[in-house]
């Protein structure tokens, strides 16, 4: 049996607060609207990559809904961050350079959120075998 170290155990609880908090916040924000209202966004969406909007929009709904989910849950975390971070690159990058940083303060901060996860892990607290990514 390992002793307990509060340090580690704070660590661990502070990540699984972070996951489940910012996975929450982005879909809450931009996922769940854009599935729940596919039609809609298909005319919104912007296809900087040339994929196509009926693409481009799946590849979104699976960044921002299927993505935080699986950090929530953990046992794919460092994996399920990178489409997160693709997303929030080619937003900040392509779609909206003119952004000031304030314009882009919430993609910043989900993307500073969201490579804490893709360096920190998930912690010790999350479901399954923990894989190393």
């Amino acid at each position: 049996m390992h002793a307990a170290n509060p340090a580690r155990d704070r660590s661990d609880w502070a990540l699984l607060f972070l996951r489940i908090s910012g996975s929450l916040l982005l879909l809450a924000v931009h996922g769940l609207p854009k599935l729940l209202n596919m039609q809609a966004e298909l005319t919104l969406i912007e296809d900087p990559l040339g994929l196509g909007p009926s693409v481009t929009l799946c590849l979104a709904i699976f960044a921002e809904v299927l993505c935080p989910l699986l950090i929530i849950l953990g046992p794919f975390t460092r994996l399920a961050t990178l489409p997160i971070l693709a997303v929030l690159l080619v937003s900040l990058v392509l779609v909206h350079p003119e952004w000031s940083l304030g314009e882009g303060q919430f993609a910043w901060l989900l993307a500073i959120l969201f490579t804490t996860l893709l360096i920190g892990g998930p912690g010790r607290i999350a479901f399954g075998k923990r894989l190393p990514f």
